[in-house]
């Protein structure tokens, strides 16, 4: 019987890399999968089996030099490496309990031909301590709290302990039982034969103790044996000073309890910071506008500036002051997290310009009028600008 071309059937040249050959052989695996072509299976099994010789050859360096030199992989020709005519009949382990195809053929190889690429212990143990699950909550402050931080109290719908079992899920006085199906893994095996030329192993969840790795022959009645009841929590956030809109705190610890004695999970709070309606923020900045009349701006003037904690601050606004000129207070904006500085408030003066005027005050502006320039002369732009 001809030699069978092992680069042919994996679809790679004689130059091809091992990670050429292994990602050429996890193709072709997930392509002839008899699990994948349940309408031709008989070929496919067929095929899955020649993709499986194939890369236990070419994935060995010794393996593939004699392949490459005699046409065979040794002395005994492409039955030879570890008894691969034994293969009839023979056994071999996949798991679909929480793998990707990649996890099933890297069993099928390892547990055939040899070698590292077994996962199947990788398989999370039922009874290993697992973080609880994480919570997210919204919160809505003003523009004033996330200037000075506030503590806060929210109401969140959460699984607790319960009180009655603390937690073991088993009425008082009882205990939890090892599952005798599974010895406490939560997964079992079962085997389904292949045409006669394999029998495959899977590895499904256990349906005795549905893959807790638990049997509870007496439950708990307030928690009907899951040993977490579901409450109205009310927990206290400390918003920072500084926080900004849309930021995220985590509040570690505060998400539902573990499994198996695992930590408990956190707890995300999302802030939203509403507008205000004299100031806005800029990074860590502060700026509002002020509006200051025209004998102000022309004669200088001590002004006050709000601030967003309510008080004011003084501020002496300088003659001739132009309308849309910026001011700033040092160290009046938001605090950065985590630090003792803190931003600037910035302001912006409007001068306004009055709208009516008393009989005497339009006198004194006319007065004023006749010893000045009526008509400010335009500043001409030069041909360069």
């Amino acid at each position: 019987m001809a030699e069978k071309d092992y680069y042919a059937i994996l679809g790679v040249d004689k130059n091809a890399s091992d990670d050429e050959i292994k990602r050429a052989y996890r193709k072709m695996a997930k392509k002839w999968h008899p699990d994948a072509n349940p309408d031709n299976r008989k070929e496919a099994e067929e095929k899955f089996k020649e993709v499986g010789e194939a890369y236990a050859t070419l994935s060995d360096p010794q393996k593939r030099r004699m392949y490459d030199q005699f046409g065979t992989a040794g002395a005994q020709g492409a039955s030879g490496f570890g008894g691969f005519n034994g293969f009839n009949g023979g056994t071999y382990t996949y798991s679909t309990s929480g793998f990707g195809f990649d996890d099933i053929v890297d069993d099928f190889v390892s547990s055939i031909f040899g070698g590292g690429f077994g996962r199947s212990s990788r398989a999370e143990s039922a009874s290993q301590p697992r973080k609880g699950n994480d919570l997210r909550y919204t919160v809505d402050i003003s523009f004033e709290e996330a200037f000075t931080g506030l503590h806060k109290e929210i109401v969140v719908n959460k699984n607790e302990k319960c009180d009655t079992c603390h937690g073991t899920g088993a009425k008082p006085g009882t205990s939890v039982q090892t599952c005798s199906k599974c010895h406490g893994t939560g997964k079992v095996k079962k085997n389904q034969s292949l045409a006669g030329f394999a029998t495959i192993q899977t590895v499904v969840t256990c349906e005795e103790c549905r893959g807790t790795g638990k049997i509870i022959p007496n439950p708990c009645d307030t928690c009907k044996g899951k040993g977490t009841v579901r409450k109205q929590v009310t927990l206290n956030v400390e918003i920072p000073a500084g926080i900004d809109n849309d930021q995220t705190l985590v509040v570690q610890g505060k998400g539902e309890p573990g499994v198996n004695g695992g930590p408990y999970g956190d707890l995300y709070v999302t802030v939203r910071v509403k507008k205000s309606n004299i100031f806005t923020r800029n990074g860590e900045n502060v700026e509002c506008t002020i509006p200051i009349t025209i004998t102000q701006a022309t004669l200088g003037a001590n002004i006050k500036v709000p601030t967003v904690t309510g008080e004011s601050e003084d501020y002496f606004i300088p003659d001739g002051t132009q309308s849309g000129t910026k001011f700033t207070l040092k160290g009046k904006g938001f605090r950065r997290i985590h630090t003792n500085s803190s931003g600037d408030l910035i302001f912006t003066v409007q001068v306004q310009t009055p709208k009516k005027l008393t009989k005497e005050q339009r006198e004194l502006f006319v007065e004023l009028a006749k010893t000045m320039n009526e008509q400010p002369p335009v500043k001409k732009r030069g041909f360069f600008g």
